[in-house]
């Protein structure tokens, strides 16, 4: 459990980065961020080399995270986030098909500091996000 305290990120300053294969998807979250006010949007579709895509922005405020991707899931994904000084502070948060009570602890004990199951909640999201951003936690793994 990260015990440092956290800046509150105001969306409008957040860089994200979603970490997403599938373009419908990506496209709902982007839309679902620009609508409460994130701008800096990055995607990549796989969480191999996610580390080395990362440093290629000025910052990197969330990272949204499917488990499911191609070349490196998730969870190998995380660990080398965490094993990278700049990022190893860094927001990580399940945005996941595989939503259930026992794929959310296996994200909490990975060391994920949030989880969101899909679908996603278009009337939550935001809230959610913002949340997450003000160093709240969020788990939520559906129905």
């Amino acid at each position: 459990m990260n015990t440092t305290t956290r800046p509150m990120i105001h969306p409008k300053d957040a860089y994200v980065l979603v970490v997403e294969d599938n373009v419908s998807n990506f496209v709902l979250i982007a839309r679902l961020l620009a609508f409460m006010g994130v701008h800096r949007c990055e995607w990549k579709t796989t969480g191999w080399g996610v580390v080395e895509f990362a440093a290629t922005m000025p910052r990197v405020d969330l990272i949204l995270m499917d488990l499911r991707l191609p070349h490196e899931d998730g969870y190998e994904a995380l660990a080398q986030i965490r094993a990278n000084p700049r990022l190893r502070d860094t927001l990580v948060v399940v945005v996941t098909a595989q939503g259930s009570a026992t794929e959310m602890e296996k994200a909490r004990q990975a060391g994920f500091d949030g989880f969101l199951s899909k679908p996603l909640d278009a009337d939550r999201f935001p809230d959610q996000i913002r949340a997450v951003l003000a160093g709240e936690p969020v788990w939520d793994h559906g129905h």
